[in-house]
């Protein structure tokens, strides 16, 4: 039998400790080895109770949750579950945690109702960030990686890419190595409302070749821009109409679990592009992407997927792997080139 994971809790709220002590009380699995109100006070418990996850509220007095992340992603590297709440602020702090190293972010509720596990979801980030490598303090330089740039070898029409867990620095990596006069590219990012806005919008600063943005409802794709889904309740797909490709935002249920899912955009894809796109699969939990990615396989696309090795989570890489959707499983800091070199089917 595996020994329980153990968990620092860091969080000033003396409410949320508590709410996140109740819902891992139904997980046998997870143990609360300590709490702290400060980082100050989680530095101590770091020291004496050597957790394998710190849940981190990332506004706490003393120090903010940014610079104790700082910390320990350069002192003591320990998988870190950033808990944010859902507001604007809270949004673009959780960004920046997450291209620091953080495992992934965990939205805090609004508003609790009694009865209600207000942290329902945030034991399964647990599991995975114990058993997922640390990431690397690093930052990376996005003008550093286009000096290397070259031209797309074909012509590709559509690019569509889906990512969830560790997702932020993959995308970074990605979209870093791209030129100005690439086809339009389509995202989806597993990530709350306000959360995609944030992250479209630090992507836009840091990667000057492309136009990066939350995608809007019925916008022409262009070559050179990347349209990111929204956080919420709708997916993102994308139809021809009068020749050009165009997104469409539809509220609908959850597919997999996800709303925006990647397999719905895939499956979009794969129908109004076919042979003329190219799928990318990154690093992520679970199994969403991975029947779409097959789909436009099948449809004549060129498929890509991220490598065990260099993923944080290789859940749907993996299943499309085993799908035997992926043209080709490539490492992360290869897909770029990967991609600009790929033949069209």
């Amino acid at each position: 039998m595996e020994k329980p994971i153990k968990v620092l809790v860091v969080d000033d709220s003396r409410t949320a400790r508590a709410l996140i002590r109740r819902s891992f009380a139904q997980h046998p699995d997870i143990v609360i080895c300590g709490e702290a109100a400060n980082p100050i006070e989680a530095r101590d418990l770091i020291i004496k109770d050597q957790p394998d996850v710190i849940t981190l509220d990332v506004e706490m007095p003393s120090m903010n949750g940014l610079q104790f992340l700082d910390k320990i992603m350069r002192l003591r590297p320990i998988p870190v579950v950033m808990v944010s709440g859902l507001t604007a602020r809270g949004a673009d702090i959780a960004i920046t945690a997450l291209q620091m190293g953080a495992f992934d972010c965990f939205p805090k509720p609004l508003s609790v109702t009694p009865g209600d596990d207000a942290f329902a979801g945030l034991a399964r980030l647990v599991r995975q960030a114990a058993h997922s490598p640390v990431a690397k303090f690093q930052r990376n330089d996005p003008a550093s990686a286009q000096q290397h740039q070259k031209a797309w070898s074909h012509d590709f029409r559509l690019v569509a890419i889906g990512a969830s867990t560790g997702g932020v620095e993959a995308l970074e990596q990605v979209l870093s190595g791209f030129p100005r006069q690439s086809p339009p590219i389509v995202v989806c990012q597993h990530m709350p409302a306000l959360f995609t806005a944030s992250f479209a919008n630090r992507l836009n600063q840091k990667i000057e070749a492309l136009s990066i943005s939350e995608a809007r409802n019925g916008e022409v794709l262009l070559p050179g821009m990347v349209r990111i889904a929204p956080g919420g309740d709708r997916h993102m797909s994308v139809e021809r109409r009068d020749g050009q490709y165009v997104t469409r935002l539809l509220k609908a249920a959850p597919v997999n679990g996800h709303c925006p899912s990647v397999d719905v955009l895939f499956d979009s894809v794969a129908e109004y592009a076919g042979n003329h796109a190219m799928g990318i699969i990154l690093t992520g939990m679970g199994q969403d992407g991975a029947e779409g990615l097959l789909a436009m396989h099948r449809a004549g696309a060129w498929t890509i997927a991220q490598d065990r090795a260099s993923s944080v989570v290789y859940g749907m890489p993996r299943v499309a792997a085993e799908l035997g959707a992926a043209s080709q499983i490539v490492p992360l800091d290869q897909i770029s080139a990967a991609a600009m070199n790929a033949p069209i089917r």
